[in-house]
C-alpha cells in the first residue's frame, strides 16, 4: 500500500468531513466511536478472510 495514496486519503477524508460540519450535514459514517470501531471491525475481519484466502463465491453458489 502507498504511503502517498494513504496520506491522500486521509487529506480527502479530513476535508471532506470538514466541508459536512461546515455545511452542517450530516456525515455519512457514524458519529461516535464505537460505530467507527465497528467499520474498522468489518475491515479487519475481511482482510483476514483474504489473508487465508478462504470464502464461497455467492453468486456462483446461488447459480447468478
Amino acid at each position: 500500500m502507498s504511503t502517498q495514496l494513504t496520506a491522500l486519503a486521509l487529506l480527502t477524508g479530513l476535508l471532506t468531513g470538514a466541508l459536512f460540519r461546515f455545511l452542517n450535514i450530516p456525515i455519512p459514517a457514524p458519529p461516535e466511536l464505537p460505530g467507527i470501531m465497528g467499520i474498522v471491525g468489518i475491515y479487519l475481519g475481511y482482510k483476514l478472510i483474504d489473508h487465508f484466502d478462504v470464502g464461497v463465491d455467492l453468486l456462483e453458489s446461488l447459480g447468478i
